[in-house]
C-alpha cells in the first residue's frame, strides 16, 4: 500500500465531509453557491440534506480507507459506487440537455472527478487482506 493512497482517500474525505456538512446546515446557501445547481429544479430541503447525509457516508468510507486500507477498502467501495452512479445521472443529464458539453464542463471536478478518484482507489488499490 503506498503512502499517497491513503493520502489521496484521506483528503478527499475531507472534502465531502466539508460538502455533507454544507448540505446538512447550510442547504440554501449551498444550494445558491454551487454551479449548475439551481438549473436542476426548485430547492428542496429535504433532498438536499439526504444527499449530504449520503457525502458524508461517503467520506466516512475513504477515511476508513485512509486510516485502516484493509479493513475500509469495502467501506470505500462503497462509497465509489454511488458516486460513479451519481456521475453516471450527471452525463445522462447533461446528454438529455440543451447544452451537454457545458454541462459536462460544468461538473467536470466537483462530479466526475470526485466520482473517479475513489472508483480508481477501489478498482486499482484493492490492499492484501482486504
Amino acid at each position: 500500500m503506498r503512502y499517497w493512497d491513503r493520502y489521496l482517500a484521506g483528503v478527499m474525505a475531507a472534502v465531502f465531509t466539508a460538502n455533507g456538512l454544507a448540505m446538512l446546515f447550510a442547504s440554501l446557501a449551498w444550494y445558491d453557491a454551487v454551479p449548475g445547481v439551481t438549473a436542476t429544479g426548485p430547492f428542496n430541503p429535504h433532498f438536499v440534506k439526504d444527499i449530504g447525509a449520503v457525502y458524508l457516508a461517503c467520506a466516512l468510507g475513504l477515511e476508513w480507507f485512509a486510516w485502516r486500507p484493509a479493513q475500509g477498502w469495502p467501506a470505500m467501495a462503497v462509497a465509489a459506487t454511488w458516486l460513479t452512479l451519481h456521475a453516471a445521472v450527471h452525463v445522462y443529464d447533461a446528454t438529455c440537455g440543451a447544452s451537454p458539453v457545458a454541462d459536462l464542463q460544468r461538473d467536470f471536478v466537483g462530479v466526475y472527478l470526485f466520482a473517479a478518484i475513489p472508483l480508481a482507489l477501489t478498482l486499482f488499490r484493492k490492499p492484501k487482506g482486504a
